[in-house]
Parts: structure tokens; sequence; C-alpha cells
């Protein structure tokens, strides 16, 4: 079982910047896909940012594309998130999954990964 942990969720101005990480418990971990999730409240959960296990592929929402970088240290069994140019609607619970299957590609859907965090909040104000 992969326990995943995220860090680093706060408040924010617009405008502003923000990294949030997920530790994971897993020596596996070097070998997952990662991928980077948010659900605003009375919204559903989607997908934000996904990286292969290498780190050498990553996949972004149009939403976030230019302004969120995902980025991993298989060393620290970590993956990060960085948010730049953050938006009032940018706030919501961000959570970290993992896939198991290497060679499968980056799933944008909550359907793909297998385990999940327990979420850490970003709140940004206008």
């Amino acid at each position: 079982q992969v326990q995943l942990v995220e860090s680093g969720g706060g408040r924010v101005q617009a405008g502003g910047s923000l990294s949030v990480s997920c530790a994971a418990s897993e020596r596996t971990f070097s070998r997952y896909v990662m991928g980077w999730f948010r659900q605003a409240p009375g919204k559903e959960r989607e997908f934000v940012a996904g990286i292969n296990w290498s780190g050498g592929s990553t996949s972004y929402a149009d939403s976030v594309k230019g302004r969120f970088t995902i980025s991993r240290d298989n060393a620290k069994n970590t993956v990060y998130l960085r948010m730049n140019s953050l938006k009032p609607e940018d706030t919501a619970v961000y959570y970290c999954a993992a896939d198991p299957r290497t060679t499968f590609g980056i799933g944008t859907t909550r359907s793909w990964y297998e385990y999940w965090g327990q979420g850490t909040q970003v709140t940004v104000s206008s």
C-alpha cells in the first residue's frame, strides 16, 4: 500500500506563487506515474498535471499550462507542483495521485490512478 502525503498548501494573493509537495512511502516510487488533481467546492475533481517515472515527460491541463510546473525527485520519493501567476479560480484542494503502471503513459482521469493523498488546501484571494 502506497501512502502519499501532500504538504505546502496555503493562502496567497492573485498573481502570487506557491509550491506543493507530495511524499511517497514506497521505495518503488521511481517507477510510478504521478499526477496532481484538484477539487473546488461543488465541482468534480480535475486533472492538473502529470509526470512519468523518469520526469522526462509531463502533461498539463490547458487551464494551468504555462503557469504550473510538475517535477519529481526520485531520490527523495517526492513530486512537486510549482504554481505561478495564481488566479482565484485555482482555489481548490490539491491531491497527488500515483499510478504504478510504469509504461502506460500519463493518465488524466481519476480512474487512471490507484493511490491518492489526503489533499492540501490552496486558496488564492483576489
